[in-house]
């Protein structure tokens, strides 16, 4: 096989998967959800920049567990971010409120498990859309001699090389709800001070609906519906968020970093997995 891209959806075609073949060293690499947003995401915006059809009030849309390379590249054209809550529904729900405010256009919706969409004919993710759009980034980027590896990697130099993960923790039986509900519950009575060893700044819980810093004491709003989620933001922009599964007994961490190279942000990330992630308590 001699492919540019492998692309695979799942059954229902809203998540799409990808590898992108690397020229110097021949293998596929896999991009994760948030890869594969960003270069889409960043596409899109340069595409409307560069015809001028780049709206004023142009708004991306993110879930708060995807990755913090969206602000960044946001910020870059100018465009609004907006973070809500895990699912894809709460993308969808933007969009209606931009509609009905008229206070931005919604371009792009992207969340960290393999799922975007770009306009407005739907309220869920699309990956027949995504690939198709991959695609037609693939061969614009390759009439310049560019892989879209070649790209990410200039989107990682420019931006800051962000990287991310998750774990799952399952706890079945009888007790798994009941062990759940304590673990988040300790969270919440002893947060910690550090985490993967960098500091904790600050901490969302969106179940009281506070934002707390840590360094100055001062608490906010954080402006999104109440939801069973923790999330803690890490000094060099490192973060962590921790919710229960809405419909399996398992807990989630998701977790973020960025670092001055692949090398270190990946180093960064294994340090806060191993943390987070203890083996001792987590056989899966």
């Amino acid at each position: 096989m001699d492919a540019d891209l492998v692309l695979a959806t799942d059954p229902d075609s809203d998540r799409l998967g990808l590898r992108v073949k690397d020229t110097a060293g021949g293998e596929y690499i896999r991009f994760s959800g948030n890869m594969s947003g960003m270069i889409l995401a960043e596409y899109l915006l340069r595409a409307r920049k560069e015809n001028g059809t780049l709206p004023e009030n142009a708004a991306l849309v993110e879930t708060i567990v995807t990755t913090d390379m969206a602000k960044a590249v946001a910020e870059d054209y100018g465009v609004e971010l907006v973070e809500v809550l895990t699912g894809f529904k709460y993308i969808g729900e933007q969009i209606r409120i931009f509609e009905e405010t008229g206070s931005h256009t919604f371009l792009f919706g992207l969340e960290e498990s393999y799922g975007c969409l770009a306009g407005t004919y739907a309220r869920d993710k699309d990956a027949c859309v995504a690939a198709m759009l991959l695609c037609e980034a693939a061969a614009y980027y390759r009439a310049q001699g560019k892989t879209l590896w070649d790209v990410m990697v200039e989107l990682y130099e420019k931006y800051g090389f962000y990287r991310e993960g998750l774990k799952t923790v399952t706890l079945k039986g009888m007790d798994g709800a009941e062990l759940i509900k304590q673990k988040m519950d300790d969270y919440r009575k002893n947060p910690p001070d550090r985490m993967g060893g960098s500091r904790v700044l600050a901490v969302r819980d969106y179940l009281s609906g506070v934002r707390k810093d840590r360094l100055t004491g001062e608490e906010a709003e954080t402006g999104l519906p109440v939801s069973d989620v923790l999330y803690y933001e890490l000094e060099e922009n490192g973060w962590c968020c921790i919710r229960p599964s809405g419909t399996e007994p398992k807990i989630k961490y998701y977790f973020g970093v960025k670092g001055a190279s692949l090398t270190e942000a990946d180093q960064k990330l294994m340090v806060l997995r191993a943390e987070l992630c203890d083996p001792a308590t987590d056989p899966a």
